[in-house]
């Protein structure tokens, strides 16, 4: 099961042995699940957080991993709803959350400790982490819809370990809002704070900052998600949400040809127009180089014709703070 660890440490990204092959299934693609509860738009720029977050890679060629993601999403946890196999009518909604709209902080929800300079970051939290000790880890994944459900359940597993780190102090960078412990970091985006309800990424104290490979599946999920008119969410939109590398700065070059490029799809964004539905249990990746991860998808057209597809992406484009999609081929 390809999900993040939060509190261990991985071997870096650009070790040869990050290339060994493997297939393992995982359940980071709750894509399509069941949203009964509420949910709110956090930014998909999310952190790179936890390059602890991917582990289990031993066996020979590059890494591989296949998308066991089925549309009901983690086993015996939540029923299933409309899937990326149908196709559905856009859904239409503001592209942006309303903090108005948002229920009043509970009286005895968690205690999170003030950030200077930024007032808004420790409500925003605060209504997570209430959540994060009432609900069931399927409401947290159907909240935090931007983020692999997968990585969700692992990196919410040691509550009081979480709680212990939001009664720190936190501290503000120019994109980051981080509250810690020794032993655990819990952040968010900056931005995130803005929107009233956050939902932070949980790290061992210490580690470097990354994705894991869940988060690049996923970004494609929630890209093909639009394409087909069911958002896993219906704020998630471009505009809002970008998931599509910029053309500038013009620093595309997943085969390391030293000659770098605008990212492809950049300038033409409607290459996947006329998708009808997606294979979403059958979402692979693969490690390419350094910043780069291509994920495949079968993909069906207006016609009726299923081709696979290859979503590349990078975590390293000046204009992402995340995963971006940078070409789609065939």
């Amino acid at each position: 099961m390809d999900r993040a660890r939060p509190i261990t440490r991985e071997r870096d990204r650009k070790d040869p042995r990050y290339r060994d092959r493997t297939r393992q299934f995982e359940h980071d693609g709750a894509a399509h699940q069941q949203r009964s509860a509420p949910r709110h738009g956090d930014l998909r720029t999310t952190p790179r957080i936890g390059r602890s977050l991917v582990g289990g890679l031993v066996a020979a060629g590059a890494v591989l991993l296949a998308g066991c993601d089925s549309a009901v999403g983690i086993p015996n946890e939540e029923p299933a709803r409309a899937t990326a196999q149908t196709t559905t009518s856009p859904i239409l909604a503001p592209t942006t959350p309303s903090t108005s709209a948002l229920p009043p902080i509970p009286a005895n929800a968690p205690q999170v400790a003030a950030v200077p300079g930024l007032p808004a970051a420790a409500p925003a939290v605060q209504r997570w982490a209430a959540d994060l000790q009432t609900e069931t880890i399927t409401a947290l994944q159907a909240k935090c819809w931007s983020m692999a459900p997968g990585n969700v359940a692992d990196m919410y597993e040691g509550k009081q370990a979480i709680l212990n780190a939001l009664a720190q102090p936190g501290v503000a960078t120019e994109d980051t809002v981080t509250w810690k412990t020794r032993t655990t970091a819990v952040t968010i985006d900056r931005a995130a704070a803005d929107t009233g309800y956050a939902c932070p990424r949980v790290i061992a104290a210490g580690e470097d900052t990354g994705l894991n490979d869940a988060d690049a599946r996923h970004t494609v999920r929630r890209y093909l998600a639009r394409s087909v008119g069911a958002p896993l969410d219906p704020s998630d939109k471009e505009g809002t949400y970008p998931l599509v590398c910029k053309a500038s700065p013009a620093t595309w070059d997943p085969t390391g040809t030293g000659k770098p490029i605008a990212a492809p799809l950049a300038n033409n964004a409607g290459k996947l127009t006329g998708a009808t539905k997606f294979a979403d249990q059958e979402i692979q990746s693969e490690r390419l180089r350094a910043d780069y991860i291509a994920v495949q998808v079968p993909v069906t057209n207006a016609a009726g014709v299923t081709q696979t597809r290859t979503f590349t992406l990078t975590d390293g484009h000046e204009s992402s703070k995340g995963y971006c999609i940078g070409d789609v081929s065939p």
